[in-house]
């Protein structure tokens, strides 16, 4: 029940979650946690970060580094997962049309978005060993693996988002950027929320007798 509560508080999270609406976050959110408050503003995007946890502000959902990590990379992965379903979707179209060119451009950045989505979902399971965890050098491995995929997941919707270097697409190219541009932002968020989290986790376990 409770993994079931928190599936559906990231998909409502994530429905906010859009770097075009992001700006005026911390103003509109004056009132949220001030633990997610505070927490965002380590991260790259701060307010796209308090926009979409402060859905939280008034709960007790969240009351840990290592709980708001989780969050934030299952709104990344979320974020991808919606991406992805949208480009299929414009991809068939394409591929039925006279833009055979878009096509091919529009599937390359599909096959990219399609890593991320397979690396964050890696990641959120190598987070959970790593939340089990109590000795230092098994602490650092399952952190290591977490950063490589979540960093490679980044790399891949910036990767995708050169794809669409010059080409005029109009409406669709802005909207197909403003996906994966979203994608990379609270995919970079979560990043750093969870190198907050590794350091902490790191410097505990070596502190143990």
């Amino acid at each position: 029940m409770a993994q079931l509560s928190l599936y559906l508080l990231v998909i409502m999270v994530s429905l906010f979650c859009n770097s075009s609406l992001a700006e005026p976050a911390f103003a509109r959110h004056s009132q949220s946690n001030g633990y997610i408050k505070d927490s965002c503003r380590i991260t790259r995007y701060p307010s796209l970060c308090l926009q979409c946890l402060s859905s939280y502000g008034n709960s007790t959902t969240i009351q840990s580094p290592e709980e708001l990590t989780q969050v934030a990379l299952s709104v990344s992965l979320y974020r991808a997962q919606y991406t992805r379903a949208y480009m299929l979707k414009v991809a068939k179209e394409l591929e039925s049309s006279k833009a055979k060119g878009y096509y091919q451009t529009v599937k390359d950045c599909l096959a990219e978005i399609n890593d991320s989505v397979d690396q964050l979902s890696q990641s959120i399971r190598e987070l959970r060993h790593l939340g089990q965890e109590t000795v230092a050098n098994d602490i650092f491995w399952h952190i290591s693996n977490v950063e490589t995929w979540v960093s490679a997941a980044l790399t891949d919707a910036s990767t995708c988002l050169d794809e669409f270097p010059g080409h005029n697409m109009g409406k669709l190219k802005a909207t197909i950027k403003g996906k994966v541009l979203n994608v990379a932002e609270v995919t970079s968020n979560a990043l750093a929320l969870f190198h907050r989290y590794a350091a902490a986790k790191y410097r505990a376990a070596n502190k143990k007798p």
